[in-house]
C-alpha cells in the first residue's frame, strides 16, 4: 500500500492527491516529553498529519512515519492509520513496491488484496496480510462492502540489503499468536514478543503486536532492551510510559527499555512496533524502497513501461501511473533517528 510513498528530498504529490505535498523534512508535527515512568532516552510524541489516499474512493489517514525526528523504528519505516470509516472505503489500484514488506492489519472491515504474483485474499480483523515486495511487485487493496466500517492500518518493514532483491511473495495468518492478562489482550503480528513468535516471516530481529486494554487495565509489556519500540494509539485513550497521547499519534520510546508501561481508565487499544536499529541508508520515494538516485530512477522506468512488476489480473480500472521525479538528486538518509 499504497499510491502515497514520499520521496525524502521535495517529493511531488502522488497520483489521485489533490495537491503536492511536502517531504517529511520539514512541517511535520511532532513533540517531546519527559517521564519519570521510563528508563529509556527521551520520550517523543509524533502527531500524525492527514494525507489523502488517492483512488476511486478516498478516504484520509494519519501518517506518522517516516518523520524528520524519526524515519525508522528498527526496520519500520512507514506507519498509516485509517478509521473508522463508515460508508466510503479504499479502491487503491495496481501500483508498485520495491524493497520492502507491506503489513496489512484490520481492527474493522474487509479488504481484497490482488497482486501481480497471481494472488488474491481478504483480510480480516485479527488476520494478517504480508507481501514481500522483494525486486519488485505490484497490487491492488480494495474495501467490501459486506463490513461498512473500515479500520486498520498499513505498516512497511524496509528489507535488508541481502534480501531486498529476493523474489517476491505473498503470506496470510488467520492464526497467530495470542494470550490475555489482567483486562490485556495481546495479538503478535510479527516477530517475537513475551517468549511467543509469530509465524510471519520477517528479516530482521522486530516485533510488531495488537494490545487491546479494558476499562481500568494496566500492564508492564516485557520488551527487549537492544530493540528501539514505539506505540501507535489505534483508539480510545491508553496512557504510553507516563504519557496519554491522541488516537493516531506515535510514541517514540527509544532504545534500552526492559518493560513498556500501558494503562487506561476507559479502555483503548495500540500498536507496539519495534526492532533493532536499522543502520542501512535507505531512500524512499513513492512506492520504492531503494538505496540511491539511480536505483529509484529505474523503478520508476521500470513501473511506466510494464517491463518488471507484471500485471494485477482482475482489477476492473487502470494501474496508477508514476508521478513526476522532483528536480534535485533524490539522496539516501540513515535509518535511525537523528
Amino acid at each position: 500500500m499504497y499510491n502515497l510513498g514520499r520521496a525524502v528530498q521535495g517529493p511531488p504529490g502522488a497520483a489521485g492527491d489533490p495537491a503536492p505535498e511536502p517531504a517529511f523534512i520539514a512541517g511535520q508535527p511532532y513533540r517531546s516529553v519527559m517521564s519519570g515512568h521510563h528508563d529509556g532516552p527521551e520520550l517523543t510524541v509524533l502527531e500524525p498529519r492527514l494525507v489523502p489516499l488517492g483512488g476511486t474512493r478516498a478516504i484520509t489517514v494519519r501518517r506518522t512515519l517516516p518523520h524528520r525526528q524519526v524515519r525508522t523504528i528498527g526496520p519500520w519505516c512507514f506507519v498509516d492509520h485509517y478509521g473508522p470509516h463508515t460508508g466510503t472505503g479504499m479502491d487503491v489500484p495496481p501500483h508498485p513496491h520495491t524493497g520492502l514488506q507491506t503489513v496489512s492489519w484490520l481492527l474493522a472491515g474487509e479488504v481484497e488484496h490482488r497482486d501481480s504474483a497471481a494472488h488474491v485474499a481478504t483480510v480480516r480483523p485479527g488476520e494478517l496480510n504480508l507481501m514481500t515486495s522483494g525486486r519488485g511487485i505490484a497490487h491492488s487493496e480494495v474495501s467490501l462492502p459486506s463490513q461498512p466500517v473500515l479500520h486498520g492500518v498499513q505498516l512497511w518493514l524496509a528489507l535488508p540489503d541481502e534480501h531486498r532483491h529476493q523474489q517476491p511473495h505473498f503470506e496470510q495468518h488467520r492464526s497467530l499468536p495470542q494470550w490475555h492478562s489482567d483486562g490485556v489482550a495481546t495479538t503478535l503480528v510479527v516477530g517475537e514478543l513475551a517468549g511467543s513468535t509469530s509465524p510471519a516471516l520477517t528479516y530482521s530481529p522486530v516485533v510488531g503486536a495488537h494490545l487491546r486494554l479494558a476499562a481500568g487495565a494496566g500492564t508492564a509489556v516485557p520488551v527487549d532492551p537492544g530493540f528501539e519500540h514505539a506505540v501507535l494509539v489505534l483508539d480510545g485513550s491508553v496512557d504510553v510510559a507516563g504519557c496519554t497521547p491522541g488516537v493516531g499519534a506515535l510514541v517514540w520510546l527509544g532504545l534500552g527499555r526492559r518493560q513498556l508501561g500501558l494503562r487506561s481508565v476507559g479502555g483503548g487499544q495500540v500498536l507496539l512496533l519495534g526492532g533493532a536499529r536499522f543502520d542501512e541508508e535507505l531512500l524512499m520515494w513513492w512506492n520504492f524502497v531503494g538505496r540511491s538516485h539511480e536505483e529509484i530512477l529505474a523503478f520508476r522506468q521500470d513501473w511506466e513501461t510494464g517491463a518488471t512488476f507484471g500485471e494485477v489480473a482482475g482489477y476492473p480500472g487502470a494501474r496508477l501511473p508514476a508521478p513526476s521525479l522532483p528536480s534535485v538528486v533524490l539522496r539516501p538518509r540513515p535509518g535511525r533517528r537523528g
